[in-house]
């Protein structure tokens, strides 16, 4: 019978001496077969006792089981991996603020540097810089227009490794802090040419850490946008030096009367070192501080290899100095004349551009001593604070304007914009009138007490001649005879005729506006005028003669343009034949110029308050105006005084050299020599007009009358104290 077979258990025994034996058999897991690492006891802890036994074992066991277990750090291991951690947090925690940051600029895909603000550079007659306009005060220039050590100036003080970093400079930052922290050496900041760019291109100037790391991602891009050359150019183009200088270029306008591509070491050195502090250091404001700190620069300079230890000697030497502008530049007020017309020739621009004007340099720097030395020897004496000058060719192109006695203490430009009374000085468009209507400088007129209606005007000398010619009459600028004269033509025929030479201003057709009651400007005087210089043609005055593009093209260019004939021959020859003689024996005598022939009229209003003198050659009209701003009255100043010495002064100069020109028209109608003396000359009217060289107008209202009254009738006048004639 078969056995039968019985399910058999599994058998784990092992026999004696072999390893595994049963008796030697530990199922139980060890420390390190545990999950977490060991045994734990129910408070958490490592049990030491598996530890102990698991240690006891076998020399093979006990080795395995110390080979798995890991060595303790030491306190220095703790450090370098808590510095570790630290230190990749810091990177995520400042990659972190980075990226905010980044993300409130616009997107780098449309960063772009934004367009400089247009300069309007603005020339004279022969190409000289007169003044820029704009909100940068200077043009763009190419780095390469530069002397070398005018750049070098600015990488020596402001960022030494500025060809080694790339756009912030950890080590210049590291070197900034102990240099200044010890007081060694030139104090520098930590801010990279390429950041300071960066703030001055695309941030305001507040100092907060946001506005620092903006200008660091921006300074990297820039560095990744342009080559180290092109940001330094960018740099020196849109970095402030004060006195609203934007640029190197205006800057050295500004302080030094020069061009960028024409300064001196020293004076590299001073604009190198102004940008820390434009206003402190400013050398026209603070020179011994602008001084000390080119001295930095240039050890900066020679400390780098960036100039010669000779150079450096003679710059110390001889330290650059502001040029001086006396009486605040007159040129300014060419130039905001200029502006105020450039709208009529070019349109939008944003691009810089040049204005090429018609004035002379040396015209307009004789015009301006001229009228202020005169205003500084005579004004306080004659209580007059104020004057004007407009010299212009007599095709209209003005050679020089004074708008004022010093631009730093007024913008307001007296020749063109102030309107005041021309008195007499506006008699020669009655008579040209008078002579269109078949005078002649040989008609007489009767000079006597004249009334229209319950006004009744006199001469300045309160005396009268009698019969004289119109030569003699406008000469000696008898008023009787111009208001006759006014009266006879009628006086919007007056205001025809000195609209018809470009007079613009209202005028208001009275008996009174044949003695100049309607006020007016010195450029539409001088500029009406220039018709009886030139011949008889109508003038427009200009003073821009092209204007061009940063790239050469012509915007614009004058073309010969005008009123076209306004004035006939013949009456232009009568005319200049009549105030000619206001040089030969008129009011105008003490302006006289010998070997020229010269025409004009000087004028004078009620009560002394303004006084004029516009006068020609047949190449040069010029006018002169003084008075005060507020209206005050001056202390008798009259056209033939003080404005008759300015304008000699200053025509003298503009003539000297040149061959004289003719009057136009003149010889027909010159005045043959006389024997005897005139009529004017023969009372006290004429010594009187021999001792001041003028009339006054009186205040002519025709609708408010001026008389004298009985008691000012009774009393001795001005003459008649003079010359004893009376009580």
């Amino acid at each position: 019978m078969a056995q039968k077979r019985g399910r058999s258990e599994p058998n784990f025994d092992v026999p004696e001496g072999q390893p595994g034996r049963r008796g030697d058999l530990d199922l139980r897991l060890s420390r390190e077969d545990r999950a977490g690492g060991g045994d734990t006891r129910s408070d958490g802890r490592v049990s030491r006792q598996t530890g102990k036994r698991s240690a006891s074992r076998g020399n093979s066991q006990g080795r395995g089981a110390s080979a798995k277990r890991k060595p303790r750090r030491s306190w220095i291991g703790r450090i370098v991996y808590g510095g570790v951690v630290l230190g990749l947090w810091a990177v995520i925690g400042l990659a972190g603020l980075i990226a905010y940051h980044a993300s409130q600029l616009p997107p780098i895909d449309q960063l772009a540097v934004p367009k400089r603000p247009p300069n309007i550079a603005i020339l004279a007659s022969d190409g000289s810089l007169l003044a820029n306009r704009g909100e940068t005060g200077g043009r763009v220039v190419s780095i390469k227009e530069l002397p070398p050590y005018l750049p070098r100036a600015f990488v020596a003080i402001e960022d030494r490794r500025f060809y080694q970093h790339f756009g912030v400079d950890p080590v210049g930052i590291l070197r900034a802090i102990g240099q200044n922290l010890t007081r060694r050496g030139v104090a520098q900041g930590g801010s990279t040419l390429t950041q300071q760019l960066a703030k001055n291109l695309f941030l305001t100037q507040e100092r907060t850490a946001s506005r620092k790391i903006q200008e660091a991602i921006l300074a990297l891009w820039l560095e990744h946008k342009y080559t180290k050359d092109e940001i330094l150019e960018l740099y020196l183009n849109r970095v402030y030096f004060g006195a609203g200088a934007y640029g190197v270029e205006a800057a050295a306008q500004r302080y030094f009367g020069k061009p960028a591509k024409d300064v001196s070491l020293a004076q590299a050195a001073m604009l190198g070192g102004l940008v820390q502090a434009p206003s402190r250091l400013a050398p026209n404001r603070n020179l011994p501080a602008a001084q000390a700190r080119a001295a930095q620069v240039l050890a900066a300079m020679q400390e780098l290899g960036f100039a010669s230890a000779q150079d450096v000697k003679v710059a110390l030497a001889q330290p650059a100095r502001p040029a001086s502008v006396r009486g605040g530049g007159s040129a300014n007020y060419v130039a905001d004349l200029v502006m105020d017309v450039l709208d009529d020739y070019v349109g939008k621009f944003d691009t810089d551009i040049t204005v090429q004007t018609t004035v002379d340099t040396s015209l307009q720097a004789t015009a301006e001593r001229a009228l202020v030395d005169e205003l500084n020897k005579q004004g306080a004496r004659y209580n007059v604070a104020q004057g004007a000058l407009v010299s212009m060719r007599p095709d209209g192109a003005i050679r020089a304007l004074i708008g004022g006695r010093d631009y730093a203490q007024s913008q307001f430009n007296r020749a063109t914009t102030a309107k005041r009374q021309p008195g007499s000085s506006f008699k020669p468009f009655v008579y040209l009138t008078a002579v269109e209507h078949g005078a002649t400088p040989d008609t007489v007129r009767d000079d006597a007490p004249v009334k229209i209606g319950n006004w009744a005007p006199e001469n300045y000398s309160h005396r009268y001649e009698g019969p004289v010619t119109l030569r003699t009459a406008l000469a000696h600028s008898l008023n009787t005879v111009a208001v006759r004269l006014g009266q006879e033509v009628g006086p919007k025929a007056v205001v025809q005729t000195a609209q018809r030479l470009g007079i613009t201003s209202p005028l208001q057709a009275n008996g009174s506006i044949a003695l100049g009651t309607s006020e007016v400007t010195l450029l539409e005087m001088v500029g009406a005028y220039g018709a009886f210089a030139n011949g008889g043609t109508g003038v427009i005055p200009y003073v821009v003669a092209s204007v061009k593009g940063s790239d050469g093209k012509v915007l614009y260019k004058r073309a010969d343009s005008g009123l076209g004939r306004v004035i006939s021959p013949d009456a232009d020859g009568m005319m200049n034949a009549m105030m000619h003689e206001v040089f030969v024996s008129g009011t105008g005598k003490k302006a006289d110029i010998p070997g020229w022939d010269l025409a004009g009229k000087s004028g004078t209003t009620q009560d002394y308050r303004d006084a004029w003198f516009i006068g020609f050659s047949g190449s040069l009209v010029t006018g002169v105006w003084l008075g005060n701003d507020d209206g005050e009255l001056t202390k008798k100043v009259t056209g033939g005084n003080l404005p008759a010495d300015i304008w000699k002064t200053y025509m003298v100069q503009a003539l000297k050299g040149q061959t004289p020109v003719p009057l136009p028209n003149l010889n027909r109608w010159r005045k043959a020599p006389e024997t005897t003396a005139s009529v004017a000359n023969a009372g006290p009217a004429g010594i009187l007009n021999q001792i001041f060289g003028d009339d006054v107008a009186p205040a002519p209202q025709p609708e408010a009358p001026v008389r004298r009254t009985r008691q000012q009738r009774a009393e001795p006048n001005f003459i008649e104290k003079l010359f004893g004639i009376g009580e």
